[in-house]
């Protein structure tokens, strides 16, 4: 089940053994018994170790890259950046988390006396990550949890087991002591059984809809806190510009991010009429000079894409590519044509494919972009901060970037609405998902 796929070959360079159910135990075991660790130790001693664990990300940037290339076909400058953010995000929860974490008093109104609110560890939490970003994924779900003293048992994606092999031995290499962070080789069945164990207090899972369905349905059974991450069709709304070009640079690292497979990526672009035209010349011309040249995750990946665009074609829509596919390549592609009644209009494009929709005005730039089943992020281009604000204000997305892209950081909240889960990760927000919020009230 766990094995390292090159994605440019369909060879399997490496399998790992799935972990027994003893195995299994042992792990859930080591992590509950670590919680006496996060109950005892000082928020500084634990920023201290994420601190070091953001130093030993910077050490083994090559050796991490080089694993999530290997693993899921991630051009290696990204996956060079993805362990630059992982640090960045080690140390800003090292930097910050005594600030988050302090005592906060309360205006006690009721009566005599104080009260505090004390901020604390819950427990055991499940960490269930995608392949797509290998390490990113774990640093914004391990960081916060940790610095807060909870434990953790992670449960990769099968296709990138050497990086959670690696990250293991790093979290074990900056001091974090035994089951504070342990990786599990599981199957699905096992991972049921984890969600229900009464040890584990939580689950966080950066996946697919079904996915999160799932886990929601498990947890909800056994009382368990959740937090999802799922898929996105993030909108790219343009209403004016006084620069185009710099527009369509902008849509185009947005949508090839990660060769196109990233969840807040931008995939479904919304241009005003008297934009539209040009905007479709330069941004296809652009996209498919621009592709990165790497493969999807996977062949099975590439199919899945394939179907979604030959479907569309076959509901009218038109493709503008070059090249043909060939394994796990897909070509960069644009597709024109659509209606919100397309099918591929409510789907998420897992790859370098990009839907363009003619917009008459702001209102049905809005009506566009609304018209999804999800509500992850959303980009808005506009010389005009009023309308800027006020279209911000109406987009259905947990996130909105206004007249630019990549500019998330490690101190913003990320998360989504609608069929995009619940939850956020990073920032403030990210500490306070798996958090007790303990009430102490002194009378006398």
């Amino acid at each position: 089940m766990y094995a390292v796929t090159d994605p440019t070959t369909g060879e399997v360079a490496a399998t790992y053994p799935t972990a027994t159910d003893a195995e299994i135990e042992a792990a859930v075991a080591a992590a509950h018994a670590a919680t006496s660790w996060g109950r005892t130790s000082s928020v500084a001693e634990r920023s201290a170790l994420l601190r070091r664990l953001g130093d030993l990300h910077t050490e083994h940037q090559a050796e991490l890259a080089a694993s999530i290339v290997r693993e899921m076909g991630k051009p290696l400058a990204e996956a060079e950046g993805e362990i630059g953010f992982c640090a960045d995000i080690y140390h800003y929860y090292a930097d910050h988390a005594e600030g988050f974490l302090a005592d906060e008093p309360l205006d006690v109104i009721s009566g005599p006396g104080s009260a505090v609110v004390r901020r604390g560890p819950v427990g055991v939490l499940l960490g269930i990550m995608p392949w797509n970003f290998p390490a990113y994924q774990v640093a914004r779900f391990a960081a916060p949890n940790l610095a807060l003293g909870n434990t953790i048992a992670l449960k990769h994606a099968p296709q990138c087991p050497a990086t959670a092999a690696l990250l293991e031995k790093l979290f074990a290499e900056a001091g974090f002591p035994a089951g504070a962070y342990v990786n599990v080789y599981a199957t699905n069945e096992q991972i049921a059984e984890v969600i229900a164990d009464p040890r584990v207090q939580g689950v966080s899972l950066t996946g697919s809809e079904r996915a999160g369905a799932a886990v929601a349905e498990v947890a909800g059974r056994h009382l368990k806190r959740v937090v999802l991450e799922l898929g996105g069709s993030d909108p790219f709304v343009v209403l004016s510009t006084d620069d185009l070009d710099a527009v369509v640079e902008a849509a185009v690292a947005a949508r090839l991010d990660n060769t196109g497979q990233a969840c807040n990526a931008a995939k479904r672009f919304v241009v005003v009429e008297d934009l539209y035209d040009a905007f479709v010349e330069k941004f296809t011309a652009r996209l498919l000079a621009g592709e990165t040249g790497a493969p999807l995750s996977s062949v099975a990946a590439a199919e899945n894409l394939a179907r979604q665009v030959d479907e569309a074609v076959a509901q009218g829509a038109t493709l503008h590519s070059k090249a043909e596919r060939h394994g796990a390549y897909f070509p960069a592609g644009v597709l024109t044509g659509l209606t919100t009644e397309h099918t591929a209009a409510r789907q998420e494009l897992f790859g370098p494919v990009a839907m363009v929709f003619p917009a008459t005005d702001e209102d049905d730039a809005l009506r566009i972009a609304n018209d999804t089943p999800y509500g992850l992020g959303s980009y808005l281009f506009t010389t005009d901060p009023a309308q800027a604000e006020r279209v911000a204000d109406r987009i259905e997305a947990g996130m909105v970037f206004v007249n630019g892209v990549g500019a998330e950081g490690a101190e913003l909240p990320f998360g989504g609405i609608k069929r995009s889960g619940f939850g956020r990760e990073l920032g403030r927000a990210g500490i306070e998902e798996f958090v007790n919020k303990k009430l102490i009230r002194t009378v006398a």
